[in-house]
């Protein structure tokens, strides 16, 4: 008689909370509506107007909704439960027969609520809460909508803008440590998500399938920096940056030009040749990431990954723009190994336009002339012509110090290179020949977010951070933030964990 008298009381307590928050928010509605019908509301603005209704309006929304998570009742699903762990033999249980009510505060986009619920516990043991469950509660006090709020803003700006943005917007003020904690936990199933992906999701998409591959610093906190504290030399400045390994992959329909429309289009002169058969298309389905923690094979493998998932036929013609770093492009050959490498011609006309200045000054047309001619050279397959004219120079020129370490530099440079320079061949296919998707990634992705002014980084809050915006830029944020809160639920209520059960009660 006493356990059913304990439970007709607890029943009696919610029912009378549940309808004390429905008669808030009803006496809440009543007042808005007078208020905004007074003389009182009649003599201000529209924009006032709009202020006060917004507060008073997402009070109302708070108490409507402390209301519905009432009415779901406590989650009393007996006298107790049976607990399976994953350790333990086929059909071996623990009985948690421990019966408490605890509430747990949450934080939503409309302020904070309370939820009164039934926990099964056990000595040593954490209580179970099945109307967290129920529910689909997440592990911190944050609603996942105001969590999803939060990871929006912070890819686009600054955490204290993203505290005055959410504040702005809920009327709540998350503490900047917590916003920072939200993303690094938000970003931990990036690379599931995208390793579920096959195909072109049903849509058409070029026979052209790139990727780029390139590197990026991100300033770090010091006790992120391992160099060694030695004297640095004039003019020297101290390390502050990791690099991040950065990569897009997207497909295209072939570009056919010819070099002199290339040229044409790099050092205009208003006597362009005649228009191109065909039309860029521009990237399809770019996806766009980076990783300071992943090591580049992994990262490269990851690339080879996404460019299979992509064309898992293999119909496509696989094209992978880099720089000439040699380490990467080894890595690249090695892992990497059925698609055409190509050299990044901005990183090309780098190279030529330090020996143009070396020779002839910046700003001046003579160096203008120089480097135009030998891009056209360049473009037309004339890669050994062009190693012997720079060499040539430097020679019959008998130049010494920095203008002969230009030219000769950039001769060596395209020779090493020169199996990646057939750009004739490159052009005449429609493939690409520069890396401006990677470097508006690196631009995009990293700078424009992770390089302001007195920016530092944690190797966590960076990783995080290059992965969350990497989603938001590739447009990918809602999908992602779907698939995050499932496999969320699935790690803090795997199924089947636990069942109810009816207790034996010695006499």
């Amino acid at each position: 008689m006493g356990e059913i008298a304990v439970a007709a009381s607890c029943q009696d307590t919610h029912s009378l909370r549940c309808h004390s928050a429905d008669v808030l928010a009803r006496y809440e509605f009543d007042g808005l509506e007078k208020w905004l019908c007074s003389s009182q509301a009649h003599a201000l603005s529209l924009g006032d107007i709009e202020v006060q209704e917004q507060r008073r309006g997402r009070e109302l929304l708070r108490l409507l909704l402390q209301a519905h998570v009432e009415s779901r009742g406590e989650g009393n699903v007996g006298e107790a439960i049976r607990v399976y762990h994953p350790d333990t033999p086929p059909r071996e249980y623990a009985l948690y027969a421990q019966k408490r009510v605890h509430v747990r505060r949450i934080i939503t986009v409309f302020g904070e609520i309370y939820v009164s619920r039934i926990g099964y516990g056990r000595e040593g043991k954490k209580s179970i809460h099945p109307l967290d469950e129920l529910l689909q509660l997440p592990a911190r006090k944050y609603s996942y909508e105001i969590q999803r709020l939060v990871v929006k803003r912070a890819v686009q700006g600054p955490f204290d803008e993203v505290v005055d943005a959410v504040f702005e917007a809920t009327g709540v003020r998350i503490p900047k440590r917590s916003t920072e904690k939200i993303v690094i936990e938000a970003s931990a199933d990036f690379y599931s998500f995208y390793a579920r992906r096959r195909g072109s999701g049903g849509k058409r998409t070029g026979s052209i399938l790139v990727g780029s591959i390139d590197c990026k610093g991100i300033p770090m906190v010091k006790s992120e920096l391992t160099q060694k504290k030695v004297r640095r030399g004039k003019g020297q400045k101290a390390q502050k940056k990791k690099m991040a390994t950065v990569a897009t992959v997207f497909t295209q329909d072939p570009y056919v030009r010819t070099p002199e429309e290339v040229v044409e289009s790099l050092f205009p002169t208003g006597e362009a040749p005649g228009k191109s058969r065909h039309k860029s298309s521009g990237p399809q389905r770019k996806r766009v990431w980076a990783s300071l923690q992943a090591s580049k094979d992994w990262f490269i493998t990851d690339v080879k990954k996404e460019m299979d998932r992509r064309d898992p036929r293999g119909k496509k013609s696989h094209v992978v723009v880099t720089d000439g770093e040699r380490a990467l492009q080894r890595r690249v050959c090695l892992m990497i190994d059925d698609a055409v490498l190509v050299l990044d011609l901005l990183h090309v006309l780098e190279r030529l336009w330090a020996a143009g200045h070396a020779l002839y000054g910046e700003g001046t047309e003579e160096a203008v002339v120089f480097v135009r001619l030998r891009t056209l050279r360049l473009l037309r397959g004339e890669v050994s012509q062009v190693v012997k004219g720079l060499r040539q120079i430097a020679t019959k020129r008998r130049l010494k110090g920095k203008t002969a370490e230009a030219l000769l530099g950039a001769a060596s440079y395209y020779y090493r290179n020169k199996s990646r320079m057939r750009y004739n061949e490159y052009l005449a296919k429609g493939l690409p020949i520069a890396s401006g998707s990677v470097e508006g990634a690196c631009k995009n992705l990293i700078k424009d977010r992770m390089e302001r002014s007195g920016m530092r980084w944690s190797s966590d809050g960076a990783e995080a951070m290059v992965k969350m915006r990497a989603i938001y830029l590739s447009r990918d944020f809602d999908e992602y933030w779907g698939w995050h809160t499932t496999k969320d639920q699935e790690r803090l209520y795997p199924e089947a964990r636990w069942e109810p059960a009816v207790t034996v009660v010695p006499k």
